[in-house]
């Protein structure tokens, strides 16, 4: 490209800077489409694992490759304005058990004080620096960037990755008054009034808000007020192998798999109740992480079932691409990244309607939805598997299809195609 050229395209894209304490794959999708769109100024995050950085160096030795995990297109290298003090400070303190010190919300050193720095940090560079047109910005660390932006007459993106908050609380309050036995687990309700607070000053200013399902966009109808217009872009896809074998043994029993946290939010509950009087039909494998508090009739259901607290993502896609069907009845899914791993496996997935699973599902030809917070239809749904197996081979081919139509960078392209067309 010449310079000339060049010069044309920074005059007619906008300049964004977008911001994120963490990153993760959704984020690596959104800085690629917004670069390769030529609309990416700057991006402000924590740790910035680059080839030269001094976090690639360090991410080599043992007990420290987590950071490759923080690693961005190295194309992005110069654009990118890490801080990463406090995050190393937050990460130090969980592998020492300093508990004190990350406390939710107070520790100096928790995950918000993380995601309020970086808001702070880029708020500062929105007022130091020269033209920018918008920020895209994520929950929690929004806010006085967004209030800067607004002062300077720079537009505010706001991205949205989970349910809303009060909508969150309305239907999880009365799975506490169904199943008070499951209550410990449900653990979203920790936030003070000051952070919800800042959730809805954040909402309030984004002249643009994306979500990443048709569940989360309608759970902002519980929001009090005038909402800007709202973009539904799912996420992409991983990338797609060899579509596996669906060679089944006679007799052999249903290989079920759950994937997640062992909350109810998820689910959990739902898949002991659906599969109690099919267990001798049916295999059940669990990967997820207990809550800490102390729940005795999750310790008695696991006990009936093979359970795996954590494996290394490779190994998960691994173990969905060895199970017949993925189970995800989440009761509350800002979209759910279990459903399009398992699918991108060629394993198809039954889910309910408040995650993803609509946006991406066409039931009975991908996968399957159930009602949410229903153990009885979902247990149909397996019993159905159990007695059409061929249902599984079709509706899992389908799923593998559909992952290799959509990889992430669709969903960045998408998202930069939109972004650009609030600026026409």
């Amino acid at each position: 490209m010449s310079l000339i050229e060049s010069q044309i395209l920074n005059q007619t894209n906008p300049n964004i800077i977008v911001s994120h304490p963490t990153g993760n794959a959704n984020v690596r999708a959104a800085l690629d489409g917004f670069n390769e769109q030529h609309l990416l100024s700057a991006f402000y995050t924590s740790i910035a694992t680059q080839e030269q950085s001094f976090f690639k160096l360090i991410s080599k030795f043992p007990g420290l490759s987590e950071f490759k995990r923080r690693a961005f297109n190295e194309e992005l290298s110069p654009l990118i304005h890490p801080n990463p003090w406090l995050e190393l400070m937050r990460l130090f303190c969980m592998k020492a058990n300093i508990q004190s010190l990350i406390r939710h919300e107070h520790g100096i050193f928790s995950i918000d004080a993380v995601y309020r720095d970086l808001d702070r940090q880029v708020a500062r560079a929105i007022q130091s620096g020269s033209h920018l047109d918008a920020i895209y910005a994520y929950e929690d660390a929004a806010l006085h960037s967004f209030e800067i932006g607004h002062a300077r007459g720079v537009k505010c993106y706001y991205d949205l990755p989970i349910g809303y908050w009060k909508a969150a609380r309305v239907l999880m309050s009365e799975e506490i008054e169904k199943r008070p036995e499951w209550a410990a687990t449900l653990s979203g309700f920790n936030d003070s009034q000051a952070k919800i607070d800042r959730k809805d000053q954040e909402l309030a200013l984004a002249d643009h808000i994306f979500v990443a399902s048709s569940f989360t966009a309608n759970s902002l109808k519980h929001y009090h007020g005038q909402l800007s217009e709202i973009s539904v872009i799912p996420y992409g896809f991983p990338q797609t192998g060899v579509l596996k074998s669906y060679v089944r043994k006679e007799n052999q029993k249903l290989k079920l798999l759950f994937v997640g946290g062992l909350s109810q939010r998820k689910g959990i509950a739902d898949v002991f109740d659906a599969i109690e009087t099919l267990k001798d039909k049916v295999e059940l494998t669990v990967v997820g992480r207990r809550p800490n508090a102390d729940v005795p009739i999750l310790d008695k259901c696991l006990s009936s079932c093979i359970y795996l607290p954590s494996l290394p993502h490779h190994e998960i896609l691994s173990l969905m691409k060895n199970s017949d069907v993925l189970i995800f009845p989440s009761l509350f899914e800002g979209f759910g990244l279990v459903i399009t791993e398992a699918m991108s496996q060629g394993t198809p997935v039954i889910t309910t309607n408040r995650t993803a699973g609509p946006d991406l599902i066409t039931h009975n030809e991908n996968g399957w939805i159930v009602e949410a917070g229903n153990p009885t239809d979902l247990k149909n749904r397996i019993e159905t598997l159990l007695a059409n197996p061929d249902l599984i081979e079709k509706n899992g081919r389908a799923a593998h299809q559909l992952a290799s139509s959509r990889p992430w960078g669709k969903c960045g392209f998408e998202l930069a195609q939109k972004v650009k067309s609030l600026f026409n």
